[in-house]
């Protein structure tokens, strides 16, 4: 609910700080007193265009602020946790249990520029928009709300029938036929796709099943090549070393020359060779054994000079098929896969498009039977809509109007995740008129009277917490003014409504009373126009509702027939 409402020179208001209830709360005063003033202050704190010619002249700036008191699970509250708007004075969000309190501030300079606030956290005017869109609707010749709205005509019937599981069903089923039409589409296109390149497809898969790449493969033979490349510059040098060791008869045989001619000499030269000779023969035996060991390492080199040319001819092949192909060696049997399935598609084309145009078909029917079932609910929906609102006319004054819910079936083009029908609220005016919207065929009374019985019908069906007719009572009075009063009065029972009037039988409805007034006052030696808002206690509701039954000069007889008004509508809650 609307809980209170700050306004700072605004217009003819200087300084406003005016305290709401629950229930039905009624704003009168004389014309001019400066009711409109109000309303168009509350706009601008909800977000409303704003126009520097309000801020009161003289000043620089003027600025509303309207706090609402609202459940936490209110849209309103979602939508500013998901801006990031923290809604505690600790700013670690708000305990799902605990009442929620938002602050609307905005604030207009004479320049005509704006800024806005919610909880004293700066936001953008469009946001400021949303978040007042939801707390407040507003009634009238001007409604903003949707009811004058085609737009919004198919919401208001789906919530007044409780189509919300339907609307689930259609939208899942419009999804699956979205998904099935994208799938069509794409199988149509590889197939033609692949038809064109179907010689290339062919030439490309046997190409590379031909070298039949295997995973890791290139890694495998690159790491062979080195090997051998490296055996074969080993096995040449070893075979030097053999080959010099080997030269002149051999070093190992002129050291045994050497020794067998030592052998040969008297025992006087041997024993003075003896040391020399231990050392050649020494030597003789580890040489033998050295070029043994390299014999043994030479003939044991694993190089072979045909399997080192398939094996980098096989690199090669691999390498070049990956670069023609602008992929890595390793991907090429995926690649060839790929190609596979591309094939496939020319093999398989008319199987494959068949069976999603049969899969489409299939998504078509389920889509097109959940549009006709909420379809046909809705028509249901409308009678009864229709009906409860025709009931609500007579008592005021329109028993000569028609009011119908029109639910046109759309072409399946046109069909959306919210159905196949277009939803019109239209109103015949009077007897043998044509039926039109409600904006071209109602007067602006009719109009705010016409809104007025569809709130009351659809306010089961949920609505913003706070409701605001302006001027409903237009043009009536008696039965019908009581009519409309005894109306507002259970519409505030599922939400606050602040009506503004001049009827004094609606006056009478109200929870609370409020007053306008404009004056004349003196400021700074000069006579300047203030006007005011006060709540009235219930002596001074009678004068009121007396003032606006015999104007200026409030008779006994006046007294007593607004003392009457005020009896009934205490008395109409426990009738009801």
């Amino acid at each position: 609910m609307l809980a209170s409402l700050s306004i700072r020179d605004i217009v003819l208001i200087d300084c406003l700080n005016l305290s709401l209830s629950a229930g039905l709360n009624v704003l009168t005063g004389e014309t001019g007193a400066g009711k409109s003033i109000l309303l168009d202050s509350l706009g601008l704190a909800l977000g409303m265009r704003a126009d520097r010619a309000l801020v009161r002249s003289g000043c620089s700036k003027g600025s509303v602020s309207a706090a609402f008191d609202l459940p936490p699970r209110h849209v309103a509250v979602t939508l500013l946790t998901e801006n990031g708007i923290s809604l505690s004075e600790d700013g670690e969000g708000t305990q799902i249990e605990t009442p929620v309190q938002i602050i609307l501030r905005r604030q207009l300079s004479n320049d005509g520029k704006s800024r806005a606030w919610i909880n004293d956290q700066p936001v953008s005017q469009q946001l400021l928009k949303q978040v007042g869109a939801e707390l407040v609707e507003i009634h009238g010749q001007h409604d903003d709300r949707g009811l004058l709205h085609a737009a919004a005509h198919r919401a208001l019937l789906d919530s007044y029938g409780g189509n919300q599981t339907l609307l689930t069903q259609v939208g899942q089923a419009h999804a699956g036929y979205k998904a099935a039409q994208a799938a069509l589409i794409k199988a149509r296109e590889d197939f033609e796709n692949a038809q064109e390149d179907e010689d290339w497809l062919r030439h490309a898969v046997d190409e590379i099943d031909k070298i039949q790449p295997l995973e890791g493969e290139e890694r495998q033979l690159a790491d062979r090549r080195t090997v051998m490349m490296q055996s074969e510059r080993l096995s040449g040098e070893l075979k030097d070393m053999l080959s010099t060791l080997a030269a002149n008869k051999g070093v190992e045989d002129q050291l045994n020359g050497i020794l067998r001619k030592v052998g040969r000499m008297d025992s006087g030269a041997q024993t003075l060779l003896e040391p020399i000779a231990g050392a050649l023969e020494r030597a003789s035996v580890e040489l033998g054994e050295g070029v043994q060991a390299l014999d043994h390492l030479y003939k044991s080199m694993d190089y072979d000079p045909q399997e080192l040319e398939e094996t980098e001819e096989r690199l090669f092949d691999l390498r070049a098929l990956a670069r023609k192909h602008n992929c890595m060696v390793d991907d090429l049997a995926d690649f060839a896969e790929r190609l596979r399935e591309r094939l496939m598609a020319v093999d398989k084309g008319d199987a494959l498009v068949l069976e999603a145009e049969q899969a489409l078909t299939k998504a078509q029917d389920v889509f097109k039977g959940q549009v006709e079932k909420l379809h046909k609910a809705r028509a249901k929906a409308a009678t009864g809509l229709a009906k409860e609102v025709m009931a609500e006319l007579p008592p005021m004054k329109l028993e000569k109007a028609r009011f119908r819910v029109a639910v046109q079936p759309l072409d399946m083009a046109d069909w959306t995740a919210d159905g196949g029908d277009k939803v019109f609220f239209e109103m015949s005016a009077n007897p043998g008129a044509d039926f039109g919207p409600l904006v071209k065929v109602a007067s602006g009374g009719e109009m705010a009277r016409v809104i007025l019985a569809l709130k009351v019908v659809l306010a089961r069906s949920g609505s913003a917490p706070v409701m605001i007719f302006d001027e409903v009572d237009r043009g009536i009075g008696g039965a019908t003014a009581d009519a409309v009063g005894e109306r507002l009065r259970r519409l505030a029972s599922e939400a606050q409504v602040l009506v503004v009037t001049h009827s004094p039988q609606v006056a009478a409805r109200g929870h609370s009373h409020m007053k306008i007034r404009k004056s004349v006052i003196r400021e700074k030696g000069a006579e300047v126009t203030r006007t005011s808002v006060t709540a009235l206690p219930e002596a001074d509701r009678t004068d009121e509702i007396a003032r606006m039954l015999a104007g200026a000069d409030i008779t006994a007889e006046a007294r007593a027939a607004a003392d009457r008004l005020l009896v009934s509508g205490r008395s109409f809650d426990q009738a009801v």
